[in-house]
């Protein structure tokens, strides 16, 4: 159980590893989006928050998952 245990928390921190990259990856296409109004920018920014939301839920459920199973 301990081993699942580990094993879902090493899945879960890599993807929040992924998460925090999206993040930080649309940060230029966030700038030109706002500051240029360039519309691809815009395009790559919410293709972006899509996978970040995608990932967020992900996390979440396992998160929830563990809890739960803790409890």
């Amino acid at each position: 159980m301990k081993n699942i245990y580990l094993l879902q928390k090493n899945i879960i921190m890599e993807k929040f590893t992924k998460l925090k990259e999206l993040v930080a990856s649309m940060e230029v296409d966030a700038d030109k989006f706002y500051t240029k109004g360039s519309g691809a920018a815009g395009t790559r920014v919410r293709k972006a928050l899509q996978e970040i939301k995608t990932l967020a839920q992900e996390i979440r459920n396992e998160v929830t998952e563990i809890k739960n199973k803790e409890a």
